[in-house]
């Protein structure tokens, strides 16, 4: 897998800050898909607003119907995350 320089929350400032800050998980962190954006706060934001899209968007499709194709997807492309 490739490493890519992120910022961690502790370093996090202004408006990655808030980000993370909104986006902390019950384990006390940030998902690594949120901090590979962390050095491009402007397209952090547009990630997380087509991910929105595509998740709580109108759409015939369920959350858990979305849920299992993001799931499927993953698992096709051997996703580790």
């Amino acid at each position: 897998m490739a490493w890519i320089r992120t910022i961690d929350e502790s370093e996090a400032e202004g408006p990655l800050k808030r980000i993370y800050d909104g986006s902390m998980r019950s384990w006390g962190g940030v998902d690594n898909i949120i901090k590979a954006h962390s050095l491009n706060v402007q397209a952090l934001r547009a990630l997380m607003a087509f991910y929105k899209g595509l998740m709580h968007g109108d759409c015939d499709l369920t959350l858990g119907q979305r849920e299992m194709i993001a799931t499927t997807v993953s698992a096709l492309n051997e996703c580790e995350y």
